[in-house]
């Protein structure tokens, strides 16, 4: 993860932002959002085993800097950082996360530190129209809530489904089908999954054209790799 910016905001033009000592764009408006064409990669499972997969990677005129973004915690790292482990599966092999400890290989969303118990709240993505709705509430991550946020992109809608993982507890209220605005409560921040390492996982996806989620079984399988594709966070974030 980066530190501050280079630049100071008042050294870049209106519409676009400081990163990593230039100024970039920000992505396309509400009619013209830019779609961010999925790409393949590959990692080395644990087992030795080489797996193709596809992915989302960062848009060039994105700002590559996390703190840049807002995000449904409260920075809980020095200096007012956000994440911890940052997102990897469009790196090379040797540069995604792994470990003789971790479960899975690679990383497909950012981990977010914060004291066990800090309020969870929904933050609407980029060019998202109308509420979200919540999608799936249960065991997957630890504790988990998925919601699904439609998107304007490229002149259409699409979904995308957001993961919030190793929750200490869900909000009252929440379940399936329950419509979600900006700033609502969806859980506790916990370790329930990850003994000891209290976080909050939050994973974005982008599901595929033609899945209609209504049918699509609650829990793992909205992140099979036949319903929707794994997506760099910065692309639908909402920027600070």
């Amino acid at each position: 993860m980066k530190g501050a910016f280079a630049l100071v905001e008042g050294e870049c033009p209106p519409g676009t932002v400081p990163d990593d000592g230039a100024c970039v764009h920000l992505g396309g408006g509400v009619e013209d959002g830019i779609f961010a064409p999925a790409q393949s990669n590959t990692h080395h499972e644990r087992s030795g085993t080489i797996r193709t997969y596809e992915q989302i990677p960062k848009l060039p005129d994105r700002p590559g800097d996390y703190d840049a973004y807002r995000y449904p915690i409260p920075p809980g790292m020095a200096g007012g950082h956000y994440v911890v482990s940052g997102y990897d599966l469009d790196r090379p092999d040797p540069q995604q996360r792994r470990g003789r400890t971790l479960k899975h290989v690679g990383h497909g969303g950012v981990d977010l530190p914060q004291a066990k118990g800090t309020p969870v709240k929904l933050v609407s993505l980029e060019h998202q129209e109308g509420d979200a709705e919540v999608l799936y509430t249960g065991p997957l991550f630890g504790t988990t809530v998925i919601t699904r946020h439609t998107l304007r992109e490229g002149g259409r809608l699409r979904d995308y489904v957001v993961l919030f993982g190793h929750l200490d507890s869900i909000a009252p209220g929440i379940a399936p089908g329950v419509a979600l605005k900006e700033g609502d409560l969806v859980g506790g921040v916990g370790d329930s999954g990850s003994p000891e390492l209290v976080h909050l996982h939050l994973e974005i996806r982008r599901v595929r054209d033609g899945v209609e989620l209504a049918r699509v079984p609650a829990g793992g399988q909205l992140l099979a790799e036949t319903i929707s594709i794994v997506c760099d966070p910065r692309n639908v974030l909402p920027l600070k």
